[in-house]
């Protein structure tokens, strides 16, 4: 597996629709109903994140992971509604993927990028995915007592925020 990290182009956009939706089913799989986790679809995803990008490509960052000509996951971030934080608000990895160190490069990868905005970063993780709340906090993510609900597919999901000093980091280290 040779991974390589590159900005997302317009032409990754129904990819990264596709594999943020399996993605999210996977991951999901034990907290949110099948019915949640079958809104929408890969193509509907891929339009959104196409829409998205429009609107936000100014002042966001999205990378893509790939092997090959396979997406193998990708990272989006921006500015917070908090001035001078910046927020980790998207980072999947193909299912085939999870546990080969993609989402661990693409978090590093991250890390420089998140500090160009301010000291401090921020993500959210719904609170039931044990799995990627441990991998945040091998990351330095320290949940901070901040919550929230969102719906997912229609359903409300439960969110921690989680947050990390990025001030200094440099060369995508973790």
């Amino acid at each position: 597996m040779t991974v390589r990290l590159r900005p997302a182009t317009d032409g990754d956009m129904a990819a990264i629709g596709a594999l943020h939706f399996h993605s999210r089913a996977t991951a999901y799989a034990d907290i949110l109903s099948p019915e949640a986790l079958a809104y929408g679809s890969p193509e509907a995803m891929g339009e959104w994140w196409a829409e998205r990008w429009k609107w936000e490509r100014d002042t966001h960052r999205l990378t893509v992971a790939v092997d090959g000509v396979t997406l193998a996951g990708f990272t989006y971030l921006g500015p917070s509604e908090e001035d001078g934080v910046g927020m980790l608000s998207a980072i999947h990895a193909d299912p085939a993927y999870v546990g080969t160190g993609v989402g661990l490069r693409l978090m590093r990868d991250a890390l420089p990028a998140l500090a160009l905005i301010g000291d401090r970063a921020v993500l959210w993780v719904l609170a039931a995915n044990a799995r990627a709340r441990r991998f945040y906090e091998r990351g330095g993510w320290v949940a901070d007592g901040t919550t929230r609900t969102e719906a997912i597919g229609g359903e409300p999901a439960s969110q921690v925020r989680y947050g990390r000093r990025v001030a200094g980091v440099a060369g995508g280290s973790a």
